[in-house]
């Protein structure tokens, strides 16, 4: 067995043996091992990609992971950390060869601390969970994925995630304070401080958004926040999408912080108003819905503010939510558009990239080129005011080739937004789905201190091994020639 900068390998699995050692932590109830106990693991949001693992194992305590970690570094057994199993790149993709370890029965919330403002939570707390754990108190947790209904917290932590309301409060690594990790070897860390601010480096912003392979977060203290004394949700439609693009810098350059500044399409627009009844201008080709929040007076001025500069963008129409269930309708329109979509075609696959907000119009009318060169739908809904661009190609996987030809054009997009200075992920994660695309992303010399990172937490690459962070192999048969930092170019890349 050897570990090499960029591959790792592992010894042949005795699987009786490690059925026993599992079987002694967790007993046989909480140890999957038939075919058809270990299928619905499979795979998580991002359908396209299955496999089974050799065992799923569902621990109950903080002392059982740490017992659990400590016999598969002892047999160099990769484990592949799993949550609510939302995730939309692949990154809970069991290992063939490994453990599936699931974290669903770490569902408590700990502790509620009114005076700091913070809630001690397990990683398998819904997300949701805590904003209506707090309710009675005024007070909130900001982040808001669109599947906030079934995503827990240590997966927000993986992927570091955002939502709706991350314009203006930011993503999940804004928003907590501390995690405990068990490490590779089973080892208990607790990074961060219950402060704002701990000493040495910050490891706690290294685990957010590390995807599993760095330790195996078992609580998290979160931020909470007071509930704005007002909320107020603007809806424009416009004749045009790039219309509604421009609109998007104009509000932001006028130095208006929204709390949410979402974006769809027609499409999107028509999918959603069919399946839950929004309120939508179904005729309009986009719509922006921007939310402010605030005092009272605050929101009164803003509003007005930010009506004049959509109709100075030629909005055909803005509207303002009458109401607290109006608003409510709104953003379900906004939450639901991807089971929306779902509706509308045999299977969709869901894109992640961020690019810089003045290339919203250039990057949208590129898609829609692509879009017509592959023959294949595009819907667009994303978070407009961060540039977190969400396309869903809509395609048949019934029909041979269609997924790799959707694979490819959403690689292109990929491309594109690197091109114009942006990156392949906003909150989704790397995973499996756009690992190609971290050889456009970064050059050889960086994916090598990446892989170094990795080494420091996990020598033996035990830790959901083959995501996230390429291998130079893989990078070399990709194609040496990638788009980096906007330019062309033919790094060396070194083989191992």
């Amino acid at each position: 067995m050897s570990a090499t900068p960029d591959h790792y390998e592992f010894p042949p699995l005795d699987r009786e043996a490690l059925l026993r050692g599992l079987r002694a932590i967790v007993g046989e109830q909480n140890l999957l091992h038939s075919e058809e106990a270990l299928r619905p693991y499979e795979c998580d949001g991002l359908s396209a990609y299955r496999r089974l693992p050799q065992a799923v194992v569902l621990p109950a305590t903080v002392a059982q992971v740490q017992e659990i970690m400590s016999l598969c570094h002892a047999r160099q057994v990769p484990v592949v950390a799993r949550g609510a199993g939302t995730g939309l790149s692949g990154g809970a993709l069991p290992y063939g060869d490994g453990v599936l370890l699931s974290l669903a029965r770490f569902n408590r919330i700990l502790q509620i601390d009114r005076d700091n403002l913070t809630a001690r939570v397990q990683p398998g707390v819904r997300n949701l969970a805590i904003s209506e754990a707090v309710a009675d108190l005024d007070l909130y947790y900001a982040p808001d994925p669109s599947s906030q209904i079934a995503c827990s917290i240590g997966g927000n932590v993986a992927e570091n995630a955002g939502g709706l309301h991350c314009l203006k409060y930011g993503l999940t690594v804004h928003n907590v304070l501390e995690v405990q990790v068990v490490t590779v070897d089973g080892e208990l860390l607790r990074i961060g401080a219950s402060s704002f601010d701990a000493p040495g480096y910050d490891l706690l912003a290294v685990m957010h958004g590390s995807e599993g392979m760095l330790g195996i977060v078992v609580e998290v203290l979160v931020k909470l926040l007071p509930r704005p004394e007002q909320a107020r949700v603007l809806l424009a439609a416009f004749d045009e999408v790039v219309q509604a693009a421009d609109a998007v810098g104009e509000i932001i350059a006028a130095g208006i912080l929204p709390a949410g500044l979402e974006m769809m399409d027609n499409p999107a627009i028509r999918a959603a108003e069919d399946f839950v009844q929004a309120g939508y201008p179904v005729e309009a080709q986009a719509i922006l819905l921007c939310e402010l929040d605030g005092t009272e007076a605050e929101v009164t001025a803003l509003a007005d503010q930010v009506e004049a500069i959509l109709e100075d963008c030629a909005a055909t129409e803005v509207r303002s939510a009458r109401d607290e269930d109006e608003r409510a309708r709104f953003w379900l329109g906004r939450k639901s558009a991807f089971p929306a979509v779902g509706r509308i075609s045999p299977d969709y696959y869901c894109m992640d990239g961020t690019i810089p907000r003045s290339q919203l119009a250039h990057v949208l009318t590129r898609i829609q080129a692509l879009s017509d060169e592959y023959g294949l739908r595009v819907v667009n809904v994303f978070h407009a005011g961060d540039g977190n661009l969400h396309p869903l190609i809509l395609y048949d996987a019934s029909q041979p080739g269609e997924l790799e030809r959707t694979e490819e054009l959403g690689g292109k997009v990929l491309e594109l937004c690197v091109q114009v200075g942006g990156t392949i992920t906003g909150e989704h994660g790397v995973g499996m789905e756009k690992i190609d695309q971290m050889c456009v992303q970064f050059a050889a010399p960086e994916l090598l201190q990446f892989h170094a990172l990795k080494r420091a937490f996990d020598a033996h690459g035990l830790l959901n091994p083959g995501k996230a962070v390429p291998t130079l192999h893989r990078c070399a048969e990709f194609g040496a020639m990638h788009v980096h930092h906007g330019e062309l170019a033919h790094p060396d890349i070194p083989r191992f």
